[in-house]
């Protein structure tokens, strides 16, 4: 008897203390505070579309809480690029909101959503491209945006000092709406990165398919940020709704341009949220371009967590893109500055799903 009751004590005492050590590590893994895995690695914030942070007053303070956290975080991170997927605001040219699909003005969410991103000016580039509702009055009605007088191009010297070329938006004007960047990576790597309007005109395309063809960029790594262009299916986005003319999507973007890129590798979009589920607003894809190189498409959204089209705008969800220039690899990491900085939603601060965590060869 004695025996059994020693044998049981030191399995219950083995159980026990592996099983906290498991819960432990767990909980480590959950708890654990976002750092470079490499020595030489260098880090991309991904912004998803903030379009309800910045149409209800309740919510500005998530989004400008995601801002600080880049600016707290550049050193330690390496943060090198911002990059944002579109829709920066609700609606373009409204006077007076309905507060129910948003309490602020036009002008109201326009001068949030520029102050919040020059926090990082002449501290980091950011790159932003226009999304459908940066159009017309409330949703691409028209072509016409005020993202000129908020993002003109000398509004972060960090930006306009990368501009190698801007195309004219429909008014004639040449803006940021269409530009293309160039960037050398810490490691002295070139990279040749696209900003283009929602539903890019034919003309658009045309612009960067002849630049990306330009000898001087032949061995830059191209970089595409558009706002729709892949839906979480994994399939490209074709036929929309909105009553712009000459307007092209992920389908006609991939066969008229990026396909046909000798350099582009990267694609990162936003726009679909199919529903107030996570998977619903993220997807990926890889495809050989014409030169054999793999592209690497990603949707990341997050408009409709944190309670649907009327919730906290997104729940402070965010992308760490660390590039490891040797490896010539990208390490995707889905992380919420909003969720970590409390101590009891600590835990909930990452999302480790497959389409959530993930590697891209370059």
């Amino acid at each position: 008897m004695k025996f059994y009751i020693k044998n049981n004590l030191l399995i219950f005492l083995f159980l026990f203390y592996n099983g906290y050590s498991f819960a432990q590590a767990a909980s480590l893994d959950q708890l654990r505070v976002p750092a470079l895995s490499d020595g030489a690695a260098y880090t991309w914030v991904l912004l998803p579309d903030p379009q309800t942070y910045t149409k209800f007053a309740r919510n500005q303070a998530l989004f400008s809480n995601m801002i600080d956290w880049i600016v707290d975080e550049k050193q330690k991170l390496n943060i090198q690029m911002v990059l944002c997927t579109g829709d920066l605001v609700e609606q373009n040219n409204i006077v007076v909101p309905d507060s129910i699909n948003g309490d602020q003005s036009s002008f109201a969410q326009w001068r949030f959503i520029s102050g919040a991103f020059y926090k990082l000016n002449n501290k980091v580039p950011y790159i932003l491209c226009t999304g459908n509702h940066d159009y017309g009055t409330k949703s691409s009605e028209n072509r016409y945006s005020q993202f000129n007088s908020y993002f003109p191009p000398q509004v972060n010297p960090l930006n306009e000092k990368l501009i190698a070329a801007m195309f004219p938006n429909a008014e004639g004007e040449k803006t940021l709406e269409n530009a293309a960047y160039t960037w050398n990576d810490p490691s002295g790597r070139p990279f040749l990165i696209f900003s283009l309007e929602f539903a890019p005109r034919i003309e658009v395309l045309k612009w960067a398919d002849s630049l990306a063809h330009v000898p001087e960029y032949r061995d830059h790594i191209g970089v595409v940020l558009t706002h729709s262009y892949l839906n979480s299916d994994g399939n490209r986005t074709h036929m929309e709704k909105y009553p712009l003319k000459n307007a092209n999507y992920g389908k006609v973007i991939w066969e008229q341009f990026v396909s046909r890129s000798p350099q582009v590798q990267f694609v990162f979009s936003g726009h679909i949220a199919n529903s107030d589920a996570h998977r619903d607003q993220v997807g990926y894809r890889v495809d050989r371009n014409a030169d054999g190189r793999p592209v690497h498409q990603m949707l990341f959204n997050a408009q409709r967590e944190g309670g649907g089209w009327h919730g906290n705008g997104g729940d402070g969800w965010l992308r760490i893109l660390e590039f490891i220039p040797q490896q010539r690899k990208v390490k995707v990491r889905t992380f919420s500055p909003y969720f970590f900085i409390s101590p009891a939603m600590r835990p909930h601060a990452w999302r480790s799903a497959d389409y959530d965590e993930y590697e891209m060869i370059y």
